[in-house]
């Protein structure tokens, strides 16, 4: 019940539909309970079964009293007007009353359709927003299939498990309340029976329901496996085929699906046992009453009249739908709950990086960038100690050394993808964790290794985040990057689709067009992440023209795995296994033949 609190906030967005929901429910039901009442005992005045009274009876607040009362108007109606009118009138009068119960339930529905996909789509906006803010140590350690479930399918289980309830909370329990203060209005002895019998087939039905949300969280958790897989094959499927894998990842496949099946079936059987045992133990309830209360009208001092009872069996029988959701919803909920459970794994998270409160903006950069990290890991592996440099407005700093030394770590720390704790990174002599992090981002332009495009138009990669982009501005940016003249020739120009992570576009292209997208904004601080490591002579020729305009009057980190791109960098740092072990310019760390001039040599053997 603990998961069920946390949608509650979010029906206060829904304050009008919850209102409307309620009254037009309790019409409905009002008016259900003329509708079983009218017919019968008409048909024994009708017919003569029951004498039709002159003189009105006197009013009291019981059942007896209103059968009274409606037994007298129906009698004047059939005294007033021949038999055929009064049973016409009557016929008129019951198709209106399930005409009204059955409008009203329409709109109760009607009102409640807004509430639950209002809060099913405000829950889902609220975790994709969650997903967006998290740090990228968080994705380092969860599968992207399995997110991508609890977005998807996670959702969708709350909507027909938790948001179900709600629905029927608002219709159940309330028939169930009304039928009862009725039926003890006819008999108290014989409902005090019902609310006897009632708890025993409640604890029926939860014992049956045991464990059935343990069981659920491993089947989603194994959905979100499934899931992965499917991902990661789709993502990897050149490989796939390149080493004939398909047999291998087909059987791992269906060995997990196989394992998903079963966990389904485990579930869905002790759900679908719901069902049919609360319609048993209700109809077994129903007999009892039948039996006592039969025995009851038998006896001609019971003070229960045979057409009350037969009213009562009617209402009663009434119950066993709602009674019956309320069983079917206990089950949906135990379901949705393990859903539920799943998502607030997510949204519970800290954002180690972002939700600082009293964060400064820094609206422009004017000095310089000072770097002070006594130690970074991640998790307890180690990735920098003692890093000290700085780096002047205006200057190129470039770093360089082996795979795994802490290059791209320490961009990523600039860029606030990961918080330090151990040390400092300052901007303007002020620490980037005190700095609102938007703001921060904002001053950065980053081109990286791999270029991450979008399934848009050019001119909507380029403009990335603005709802309205400045085509002069795209347009500027574009020709600074050398991408300008590959876009004119596109039949669309700036508005063509280029596919999914610009699959669309070759190697270079993307290049140029993530450079064109970090000009767009103009920022002062460029971090450049091995920009042209991928690429072929040409097109690196092409990005390296690009590059140096994107280099003007900035400051710039450049990460470099080829290292005829940094000769012209202000200063070297020579990063190994997380540590500066040289610094310098390009001729200066030539002349120390140490790490660097190693590299160097390598590189010119290679060539």
């Amino acid at each position: 019940m603990k998961s069920i609190k946390r949608l509650l906030p979010y029906l206060k967005n829904y304050r009008p539909s919850v209102v409307w929901v309620a009254v037009f429910n309790l019409l409905s039901i009002v008016f259900s309970l003329f509708s079983l009442t009218t017919v019968y005992p008409f048909l024994l005045l009708l017919f003569g079964q029951n004498e039709i009274t002159a003189q009105p009876p006197q009013f009291a607040l019981s059942a007896q009293s209103l059968f009274d009362w409606f037994n007298y108007y129906l009698g004047q109606i059939i005294m007033k007007y021949d038999h055929s009118t009064a049973l016409l009138m009557v016929c008129i009068f019951v198709v209106l009353v399930f005409l009204l119960k059955n409008l009203f339930r329409y709109l109760a529905k009607y009102h409640l359709a807004n509430l639950r996909n209002g809060v099913i789509a405000d829950l889902r906006q609220k975790l994709y927003a969650k997903m967006l803010r998290l740090p990228l140590g968080y994705y380092s350690e969860q599968k992207k299939g399995d997110l991508i479930a609890r977005t998807t399918v996670d959702i969708q289980e709350v909507e027909w498990g938790v948001m179900s309830v709600i629905e029927a909370s608002f219709t159940a329990p309330l028939s169930i309340i009304l039928f009862l203060a009725f039926l003890f209005s006819i008999s108290p002895s014989l409902t005090l029976y019902v609310l006897v019998a009632a708890p025993f087939a409640g604890f029926i039905i939860g014992f049956v329901g045991k464990n059935l949300k343990k069981i659920s969280l491993k089947a989603q958790d194994q959905m979100g496996y499934l899931l992965s897989i499917i991902e990661e094959s789709i993502g990897g499927l050149n490989v796939i085929k390149a080493f004939t894998a398909e047999p291998f990842f087909s059987q791992k496949f269906e060995k997990e699906n196989k394992k998903h099946a079963g966990m389904m079936n485990h579930m869905l059987r002790r759900r679908d046992l719901s069902s049919p045992l609360s319609e048993f133990l209700s109809v077994s309830i129903i007999v009892l009453i039948l039996y006592l209360g039969s025995r009851l009208v038998l006896q001609t001092d019971s003070g229960l009249a045979s057409t009350a009872f037969i009213t009562y069996l009617t209402i009663l029988s009434q119950i066993i739908p709602p009674a019956k959701s309320l069983t079917d919803a206990y089950y949906r909920i135990i379901k949705g709950a393990a859903s539920l459970n799943r998502i607030e794994e997510v949204l519970d998270e800290d954002n180690l990086v972002d939700e600082l409160i009293d964060t400064q903006a820094l609206p422009s950069f004017e000095k310089s960038i000072d770097f002070n990290i006594n130690h970074f890991a991640y998790d307890t592996q180690t990735i920098l100690s003692n890093i000290q440099f700085k780096i002047p407005k205006g200057n190129i700093v470039a770093l360089v050394g082996p795979s795994g030394s802490g290059k791209t770590t320490l961009a990523h720390l600039l860029l606030k993808y990961y918080r330090v704790d151990n040390g400092s990174i300052s901007i303007d002599g002020q620490n980037i964790n005190n700095l609102n992090v938007m703001e921060t981002r904002r001053l950065i332009g980053l081109v990286s290794q791999h270029p991450v495009l979008f399934n848009d138009s050019i001119l909507n990669n380029i403009a990335l985040g603005e709802e309205k982009p400045d085509m002069e501005k795209a347009v500027q940016a574009a020709i600074m990057a050398n991408a300008h003249p590959f876009i004119e020739k596109l039949e669309e120009g700036y508005f063509t689709n280029i596919g999914d992570g610009g699959h669309l576009l070759s190697g270079g292209q993307r290049q140029r067009l993530t450079i064109a997208c970090a000009l767009y904004n103009n920022p002062p601080i460029l971090v450049l992440d091995e920009a042209t490591s991928s690429l072929d002579s040409e097109s690196e020729k092409l990005v390296q023209q690009a590059l140096k305009q994107l280099m003007v009057n900035r400051t710039v980190l450049v990460i470099a795995h080829r290292l005829s791109t940094v000769m012209d960098a202000d200063e070297t740092i020579v990063l190994k296994d997380g540590e500066i072990i040289e610094r310098g310019k390009h001729e200066q760390l030539l002349q120390q033949q140490g790490e660097y001039w190693r590299m160097v040599e390598l590189q010119s053997h290679i060539k």
